[in-house]
């Protein structure tokens, strides 16, 4: 036994141990976020339970089956239910919609009341923009007034999608861009006004833009509202579980869906199709339906900006510390420094953003560029900017280490080498020393990519919302927005697990969109990855 230790095969095992239960933790953690979060996409089967209460009266619940699980009898104790010497007993969580009839959109029911479990066949549900999810049974549908055959369902689904995207268009490109230019003007003659070089010339100049902004406003308002005529001229009746025809306006509905009469290979579409509509589609009902389009390009672009701060910011940083500065008590002063940084909660930073970069910085350009906007500020109030600029400062100690210990890899025989064949400093960095430490470089790059992505507490202080009307990107000049609020993924998670009015019903969605941050977190990662392993592939030679 003393052998086998002093051989080191006990530490080898412990090594091996680790990392497999380290292998098998983060598998088991992707695992429960996919399957949960793949299940919310997936065509529920629609129930019908015919129940008695405890008065003895009959009624129908319909909707799907959101969760299971068994509670203690004694729970029940105040009810008088007929239960045996059972010891547990299992109720479902079911989603039944139709919040203009019920004040939510779930309950829970007992199974012991329920005599009667179906899946009608005809029994379908309503996606709408609105209001929820609508189940029941169909019972006509009307075209321009008169009753047509349920037939032509499809068909005019279709017609109204096409007219919502042309309304769509309307809204937030035609209708937003004369809106946006007009207030430009109006800016602009402030600003005029300001600097006390508004000229009677200028002034008429500027009302005669407006005047043919507004008249081009009128023409695309009448086109707005025919599109919107053509699509209320539609409707469809449905039959509610208590009896009651409700008559609801296709301008409301996305989609109609018959999950019962779906064959696996129909519900693999559905399935498909509901997790593309979730990635493209804008958030509705308070985060809780809808897609999340405007949280993946907030997460994305404000990586991005965050990668393109700190790079060079880091890697500069680096290459004074270990080439330039010397080996005196400030030099290691400032390590430590940079070390120390590392820990210090990400909360502190975005303390830090708020009152340096949005109120100092900020606010000092509101007031020397932009004083026709104030009192409301353009620059000093959170954005995306500004929280590129928070968590590059959060990661930059990350990127200084990576690189250093880069740098501090390459044996000093090459930059001897490069300094007697006649190269300057400059370009034994730029040509030698940079290149071969690029990978590590890469490697810091990465670290700073998978912990910006997740954080949220900064964001919360320094540009993420809840909800962002416009996103940081548009048709306006000059395109780019960098003041805008933003959309996080990882902050939608948290508004909804835990600001959502009905928290249970909201977990698959917590689900989906932890499981969507993921993928993007390791899509960005595996395309840093590969962009290293190029560059240490190009530079194997150089380095030996």
């Amino acid at each position: 036994m003393n052998n086998w230790f002093k051989s080191g095969s006990p530490w080898i095992w412990l090594s091996a141990g680790g990392v497999s239960i380290s292998l098998i933790s983060v598998v088991g953690l992707l695992y429960l976020i996919a399957s949960h979060g793949l299940s919310y996409f997936w065509p529920s089967t629609l129930y019908q339970f015919d129940m008695i209460d405890q008065q003895g009266k009959p009624h129908t619940v319909i909707g799907e089956i959101y969760d299971r699980e068994k509670i203690p009898v004694k729970q029940l104790a105040h009810m008088d239910l007929a239960l045996g010497d059972q010891e547990y007993l299992e109720r479902y969580l079911v989603k039944t919609g139709n919040r203009e009839l019920v004040s939510l959109d779930f309950r829970w029911i007992l199974v012991p009341e329920i005599k009667k479990t179906s899946t009608p066949k005809d029994l379908v549900v309503i996606e709408r923009r609105t209001n929820g999810n609508f189940y029941g049974f169909i019972e006509s549908l009307h075209l321009d007034g008169e009753q047509v055959s349920l037939d032509k369902m499809d068909e005019l689904l279709a017609r109204v999608t096409v007219f919502q995207s042309e309304i769509e268009r309307l809204q937030k490109s035609d209708i937003g861009a004369i809106n946006y230019q007009i207030e430009r003007l109006r800016l602009q003659e402030r600003k005029y006004r300001l600097q006390e070089k508004l000229t009677p010339e200028k002034e008429q100049e500027i009302k005669a833009k407006v005047a043919a902004l507004r008249d081009d406003y009128l023409v695309l308002e009448k086109e707005l509202m025919a599109l919107r005529a053509k699509v209320a001229r539609d409707h469809i009746k449905v039959r509610a579980m208590d009896g009651q025809v409700v008559t609801i306006n296709f301008e409301h509905i996305l989609k109609v869906e018959a999950n019962n009469q779906y064959s696996f290979l129909e519900k693999l579409a559905t399935f498909f199709s509901k997790i593309g509509s979730f990635i493209v589609d804008d958030p509705r009902e308070a985060n809780t339906e809808g897609g999340v389009f405007p949280a993946i390009f907030g997460t994305v672009l404000m990586v991005l900006l965050m990668t393109v701060i700190v790079s060079p910011l880091g890697v500069v940083a680096a290459i004074y510390l270990h080439e330039y500065a010397g080996n005196n008590a400030l030099t290691k002063l400032l390590r430590i420094a940079v070390i120390n940084l590392a820990g210090v909660p990400s909360i502190v930073y975005g303390v830090f953003g708020l009152g340096f970069f949005v109120y100092m910085v900020g606010g000092s350009l509101d007031q020397l560029f932009y004083p026709e906007t104030l009192p409301s500020p353009t620059f000093g109030t959170p954005g995306v900017l500004w929280s590129a600029l928070t968590l590059a400062i959060l990661t930059l100690p990350v990127v200084i280490v990576s690189t250093e210990e880069g740098l501090a890899r390459i044996p000093s025989a090459m930059r001897h080498g490069s300094l007697a064949l006649g190269a300057t400093k400059a370009e034994t960095l730029w040509r030698i020393i940079l290149p071969i430490a690029s990978p590590a470089i890469m490697t810091g790059i990465i670290l700073a990519i998978a912990r910006a992505a997740g954080e949220v507490a900064p964001l919360m202080l320094v540009g993420v919302v809840k909800m962002a009307p416009n996103l940081p990107l548009d048709g306006n000049f000059p395109f780019l927005h960098l003041d805008r609020k933003f959309m996080h993924l990882g902050f939608h998670i948290y508004d909804v697990g835990f600001q959502s009015p009905n928290v249970e019903a909201a977990r698959p969605l917590v689900y989906a969109t932890a499981l969507l941050l993921v993928t993007i977190i390791v899509a960005l990662n595996m395309t840093a990855v590969s962009i290293r392993n190029r560059l240490r592939e190009k530079y194997r030679m150089l380095e030996h």
